[in-house]
């Protein structure tokens, strides 16, 4: 399974706002969590918090997860697999301190989701 890492472009502004060694701990973080996707997917999962979403979207779950580098650090990141091509997409969003995570986790889905959620206040006003 090939293992394929994309970051954003907020994810790449908030790293640039850690020092150094909060950069290299993040980095390491993700890296050494990714790697053990193929082989070890529930320890993998076991590493990762799957974040609530406060939104409905129509019975599907959300491919969000929250990464812990450290006490303060998170990562805001998804984990996407493809069957067909035989990999797995790990897409970063966002890296903040755990006092903000909820937040930008709420920023991070509702622009990700909002063709559901628009789809759902339509159909609701339908109704």
């Amino acid at each position: 399974m090939d293992i394929l890492i994309e970051s954003t472009r907020r994810f790449e502004k908030d790293l640039a706002k850690l020092s150094e060694a909060e950069k290299a701990a993040a980095i390491a973080k993700i890296n050494d969590c990714a790697s053990i996707f193929p082989t070890q997917k529930a320890n993998f999962y076991r590493k990762v918090r799957r974040l609530l979403l406060p939104l409905n979207l129509n019975g599907y779950e959300s491919s969000l997860y929250a990464l812990t580098v450290s006490r303060t650090l998170r990562v805001i990141w998804a984990v996407d697999e493809d069957p067909i091509f035989g990999q797995v997409i790990f897409t970063l969003f966002r890296v903040v301190k755990d006092d903000e995570l909820d937040k930008a986790y709420q920023g991070v889905a509702e622009s990700l989701y909002q063709d559901m959620l628009h789809h759902n206040l339509a159909t609701a006003q339908i109704s």
